[in-house]
């Protein structure tokens, strides 16, 4: 991803690349109400989060991509959380 400002007299910040399109997309192909992450995040995140898998979705410009929903935070809950 690239960040930058445009502009000499009215600023625009704006980020780029590809990381940027593929959330795009993946919210193009999104369910309302649901937290939808690619494998990769997934991959990261499955020791602390709980998922649900979507399967397989056709993402314009990268194919097919496996996407799984984010639940809920894993592991013991606190009184507050109940």
């Amino acid at each position: 991803m690239v960040a930058g400002v445009i502009g000499r007299h009215k600023f625009a910040y704006d980020l780029w690349g590809d990381t940027v399109n593929t959330a795009s997309r993946m919210e193009s192909n999104g369910v309302p109400g649901q937290i939808q992450v690619t494998e990769r995040t997934y991959r990261r995140l499955r020791g602390s989060y709980d998922f649900e898998r979507r399967g397989s979705v056709e993402v314009k410009g990268k194919g097919t991509m496996v996407t799984w929903f984010l639940l809920r935070r894993s592991g013991p809950t606190t009184p507050e959380e109940s």
